[in-house]
């Protein structure tokens, strides 16, 4: 016990050294984490650096870019209310086109558009390019020498000198300059099919005629022996009743009961055609089937 005791017995010279030498390694592990040893320096304007930060901010922006609503090409015509509102256009321009489209006439082009809308130009300058008219308003195709002699020749007739459309045959109808054998069966067809016309306009619905060769017809034939109509009061209908109706379905029908209460009725057509996603381009042939008792 006496040896072991020896081993921890210091003399004052030998209690001083251990002190210094605790100091000393305190000292050196201060120096260890407070003092940076290192030499080499880090460069901050490494051209690798500078390349990789220059894709991340391209990155960046092309995402950016992808997170924009995109514009694909669209006929200004068909516009609805949230189409005008995410191309930016006010309530205001939106319900002077409708209202300009409610009378069944049609924007042509940008010019016209901006005409009617009353856009600023800084906004037409943005949507126009987006355009799409159909190809008989962009790339009208030359009128024979003869059409202007035609319509000279062609006085408008009377009621009672017109032909009745429900009963003109195929025959009949391809004596209309433009009306070849394909369009006077398409008409027949379409109109054996609805169980007969109801109103002229209903001609609109005819696939592949244009509204030249529609005026012509409509010159020398109207309907005259249309079965009758039973009309729906828009005020009061069902959606079950509004489905009936060519053209609107259940989801117009379903805006439609949304907006008539909202609105506590609606007074007139023009206010029907402001719903969300009313087929604007259909509007006269919805209007022969309603009421607004």
């Amino acid at each position: 016990m006496s040896q072991i005791k020896s081993h921890f017995t210091f003399t004052k010279q030998q209690r001083s050294g251990i002190f210094l030498l605790l100091l000393l390694i305190l000292f050196g592990q201060c120096l260890y984490f407070f003092v940076d040893f290192s030499s080499e320096k880090i460069e901050t304007n490494n051209p690798l650096i500078a390349e990789f930060r220059a894709e991340v901010d391209s990155l960046r922006q092309l995402k950016i870019a992808n997170s924009q609503p995109k514009i694909y090409p669209f006929n200004p015509n068909y516009i609805t209310d949230y189409k005008g509102y995410t191309l930016g256009m006010s309530n205001e321009e939106i319900d002077r086109l409708h209202a300009f489209r409610s009378t069944n006439k049609w924007v042509n082009s940008a010019k016209e558009f901006q005409n009617v809308t009353q856009v600023s130009d800084s906004l037409l300058a943005t949507i126009a390019p987006y355009f799409k008219f159909p190809d008989w308003v962009t790339n009208p195709k030359p009128k024979p020498a003869y059409s202007s002699n035609y319509s000279k020749d062609k006085e408008p007739k009377t009621y009672d000198q017109k032909q009745d459309l429900n009963t003109a045959s195929a025959a009949q109808l391809k004596r209309i300059y433009g009306i070849g054998e394909k369009l006077s069966e398409r008409i027949v067809n379409f109109r054996n099919k609805s169980g007969g016309f109801v109103a002229d306009v209903q001609l609109q619905e005819v696939y592949g005629l244009s509204p030249e060769v529609i005026d012509r017809v409509l010159n020398e034939f109207t309907v005259k022996s249309a079965k009758p109509i039973v009309k729906i009061n828009i005020n009061e209908a069902t959606i079950e009743q509004l489905v009936t109706i060519k053209y609107i379905d259940y989801e117009i029908a379903h805006h439609i009961i949304e907006q008539r209460t909202l609105r506590e009725g609606f007074k007139s057509f023009e206010e029907l055609t402001k719903v969300k996603d009313f087929p604007l381009k259909k509007s006269e042939i919805i209007k022969l089937y309603l009421t607004f008792k």
